[in-house]
């Protein structure tokens, strides 16, 4: 079979048609010993490669094979099953990477929105389990500063403006504010925020906390709770959360070993704070 560039197998009854240099991509394993016809377990059957294993379970060793990643659904719970299909196959790499279930199983993420209005201006605080979430939201929301003038709050002056850094307390919070309020000089300073993709800038607090928590949601965070955590200062407080899949596990080939040593585990950044 090692001569075939394509291999049928039927794998408990589920067919699968792959080329034989997936099927090589770890030498030392059972499936490339199996090309060599020197492998009881697989058995030549009308021109396909019969193997009494679990079909279903097979298609996640195929992508392992094509992607050398670890795709698995949200609500897998396989690990033990899907570990002993490895090992039997010999793909002793993958097998290594489900025994870690935790770098595999999805968790759960929480987001924190306190708002607060104080004359003019509005203050926003965001805090997140997940530091990379925070600092992805943190680059899609700018603020925009300049000297108020014309009768409207509700869009920028034709003067520039000039871009503000968020402040960011620590890795899992940031804050900002938008309004108007009296510089030193005692000029009217008014506060604009962007939240991309929207491109609008918005000064009223309201409008703005409607755009962040819309952007939350269709981040896929849900809405948990709303609270009042303090009547006298006005601070609202929003608590979203959602089920962080985990980033991609790649398995790279160690120079020092060569393509057939043992491989290691690392993860890829696929997107960020998913």
């Amino acid at each position: 079979m090692s001569n075939r560039e394509v291999v049928i197998l039927s794998v408990g009854g589920v067919r699968f048609v792959t080329r034989v240099t997936t099927l090589q991509q770890f030498p030392e394993s059972r499936l490339a010993r199996m090309l060599n016809n020197d492998d009881r377990e697989f058995r030549l059957v009308n021109g396909e490669v019969f193997v009494d294993r679990d079909g279903t379970l097979f298609s996640y060793i195929m992508d392992f094979l094509r992607t050398l990643q670890v795709s698995l659904p949200a609500d897998f719970s396989d690990y033990q099953r899907l570990q002993r299909e490895a090992e039997f196959y010999g793909l002793y790499p993958l097998a290594g990477l489900l025994r870690q279930e935790h770098l595999l199983k999805p968790r759960l993420e929480i987001l924190e929105v306190r708002f607060s209005f104080q004359d003019m201006q509005a203050f926003f605080r965001i805090f997140g389990s997940c530091s990379t979430t925070v600092e992805t939201l943190s680059e899609r929301i700018t603020v925009f500063t300049g000297q108020h003038s014309g009768q409207s709050w509700n869009s920028p002056s034709q003067k520039p403006l000039v871009p503000l850094p968020l402040e960011r307390p620590s890795h899992h919070d940031m804050a900002f504010q938008c309004g108007t309020d009296y510089s030193a000089s005692d000029q009217l300073v008014a506060r604009y925020v962007s939240i991309k993709p929207d491109n609008r800038k918005l000064i009223n607090g309201t409008n703005v906390l409607g755009l962040l928590l819309d952007t939350l949601l269709k981040d896929g965070f849900r809405l948990v709770s709303t609270r009042t955590v303090s009547s006298e200062e006005k601070i609202e407080c929003y608590s979203f959360e959602r089920m962080q899949r985990p980033a991609g596990l790649t398995i790279t080939m160690s120079p020092a070993s060569g393509i057939s040593g043992l491989a290691q585990a690392k993860r890829s950044q696929v997107q960020k704070g998913k």
